[in-house]
């Protein structure tokens, strides 16, 4: 493994000196980039980044290569890499912003799929680290969507739609979160807000069953019975193996209570789609 890092190593020095002599420059010393051609430069700049693990010194000689070279190919190869380096680098407004370049000089080029892609995955790559503030997640889905609904047929809508999946589960879960905080506290009205949403808007998600339990939990502790009892026949009926359906049980049970639909909440209006089957 040391042996092959080494050769890949005396390889790369071995093209870096090549790029060079062939520009009239040194094996280490760099010539001004006016005189390189625009392959030379983009050379460099893949250089840069894979032998080199310098995406500063890569995004200068691509961004170069654009501007000695405008509407050349090497300019529009130049133009993408600049987005994914940014990426790799974690600089996901900068990649946003080639990315949106490149969308804007070559909608129709084989690339524009990745470029959108690399859109997306600027907002995607940021979940975990924006807190409660969920606008990134947001944008993230909508970013995916449209690759999904543009770029159908590419191999990055597979890639979206497993994305764009997690990224929605990703909401219903921080919507749980902030429900079990009321909950934990004692603020059942704010906590039943919270389980609402991920039972209405994010039912195709793995968070429902619990969301439905926690439901009978914070309804049962405001003396709601009926909304209680309505929120466990939907977990019956879609979850009955889940360990939250038998907490649900258990929890009816000890008032005497059973899963069944009661009343006119909006818990009653899914049930009935349920029933229907329009409800999944």
């Amino acid at each position: 493994m040391t042996g092959s890092k080494s050769g890949a190593g005396i390889l790369g020095g071995l093209l870096l000196a090549a790029i060079l002599a062939g520009c009239g420059g040194g094996a280490s010393k760099e010539p001004a980039l006016d005189k390189m051609s625009a392959e030379q430069i983009y050379k460099l700049g893949e250089f840069s980044l894979e032998e080199e693990g310098k995406p500063e010194d890569a995004v200068r000689y691509f961004s170069e290569v654009e501007r000695l070279y405008p509407y050349s190919d090497w300019a529009r190869r130049a133009l993408i890499m600049q987005a994914f380096t940014y990426h790799k680098n974690k600089e996901y407004e900068d990649s946003r912003a080639a990315a949106q370049r490149f969308l804007d000089y070559y909608p129709g080029d084989d690339d524009a799929a990745y470029a959108k892609y690399l859109m997306a995955l600027s907002y995607y790559d940021q979940i975990d680290e924006v807190g409660r503030d969920q606008g990134l997640t947001y944008q993230a889905l909508q970013a995916l969507r449209d690759v999904i609904e543009e770029y159908p047929d590419s191999e990055y809508a597979r890639s979206a739609i497993l994305k764009f999946d997690l990224a929605f589960d990703h909401l219903a879960g921080k919507e749980m979160e902030i429900g079990r905080y009321y909950l934990k506290r004692g603020n059942y009205t704010a906590a039943i807000n919270r389980f609402r949403v991920v039972v209405q808007d994010f039912q195709t998600t793995s968070h429902t069953a619990e969301a439905l339990h926690r439901l009978v939990e914070a309804y049962l502790s405001l003396g709601l019975t009926d909304e209680a009892q309505t929120a466990a026949a939907i977990l019956g009926h879609n979850y009955q193996a889940s360990p939250f359906y038998e907490d649900s049980y258990a929890l009816l049970g000890q008032q005497g209570l059973k899963p069944e639909a009661k009343g006119d909440s909006w818990l009653t209006k899914i049930y009935r789609q349920v029933i229907k089957g329009e409800w999944l």
